[in-house]
């Protein structure tokens, strides 16, 4: 199985920047998707970004023009954010699925990390 295991999170200012990272563990060959994903109190899960199998990637639109998704050969999985703003507080999670659904879909990944707290003040 998958393992996911996330770092990068904390407190920062509206305005600033993080870079979130997610490292994986027990790929295997086919298809799958990885991405990003966010989870506020009292709301529900939404899709952040997400890379899918034929390696292409999409953001979502409300943070379109500030955060980009990026993978490299370390099996490591980024998420640049940039011109934080309050409402980007919440804990973020890496997940990966396999077999590939609609990768913007939370009920297609099976494999999840712990998530990581962003706060933004």
């Amino acid at each position: 199985d998958v393992q996911l295991v996330e770092s990068g999170g904390g407190s920062v200012q509206a305005g600033g920047s993080l870079r979130l990272s997610c490292a994986a563990s027990g790929y295997t060959d086919g298809s799958y998707c990885t991405g990003w994903f966010r989870q506020a109190p009292g709301k529900e899960r939404e899709g952040v970004a997400w890379i899918d199998s034929d390696g292409s990637t999409s953001v979502a639109d409300s943070v379109k023009s500030r955060f980009a998704i990026s993978q490299d050969n370390a099996n490591t999985l980024y998420l640049q954010m940039d011109s934080l703003k309050s409402e980007d507080t919440a804990m973020y999670y890496c997940a990966a699925a396999d077999p590939v659904g609609d990768c913007d879909s939370a009920s297609e990944y099976n494999y999840w990390g712990q998530g990581t707290q962003v706060t933004v003040s």
